[in-house]
């Protein structure tokens, strides 16, 4: 416990605002950060306006890689062992915290922060849920319709947009 603090604050709460910091930053003021954004939202297009693709998600596909391997780090640590189905089920809250913090389903926009966002409602309604005592399936069950009503409103929107 006392070698996981630094000045008070945990080590993993440093190490995420690190890396919040750079990603935002990359992705907003960078151009490789822009391509990202355009081939999110048509890769056809980007590649047509001189966008190297392949590179660009040989790029995107390795800082994946990076940052899976930092929460595989960050939940051994936290878990005090290695084991095979540590990070199970967590693909729906993290497609669930893109939704919700503005990606969107067609691609080409969203933030980091946003993402971070929909990252600590998706937390506080996990451990809500779990204070309530609420069974694991029915926790599932609302996280599921967390994130499609998350898809829903991002379609309904991007249809309205478009319609003006």
């Amino acid at each position: 416990q006392f070698l996981a603090r630094d000045r008070g604050l945990p080590v993993v709460l440093i190490l995420l605002a690190v890396i919040i910091a750079a990603y935002a930053y990359f992705t907003q003021n960078t151009v490789p950060g822009r391509y990202l954004y355009a081939i999110g939202g048509n890769a056809k297009a980007a590649k047509l306006s001189g966008v190297n693709t392949d590179n660009v998600m040989f790029f995107a596909y390795t800082n994946m890689g990076f940052i899976s391997a930092v929460a595989a780090l960050v939940t051994i640590a936290r878990l005090n062992s290695a084991q095979p189905t540590a990070g199970q089920n967590y693909e729906m809250d993290a497609i669930a915290s893109c939704f919700i913090g503005g990606a969107s389903a067609y691609g080409g926009t969203g933030t980091v922060s946003g993402a971070v966002v929909g990252a600590v409602f998706m937390g506080v309604l996990n451990n809500g849920m779990s204070i309530l005592g609420v069974d694991m399936n029915w926790q599932r069950a609302v996280k599921g319709l967390v994130l499609l009503a998350a898809v829903i409103f991002d379609v309904i929107s991007k249809r309205k947009k478009s319609s003006k």
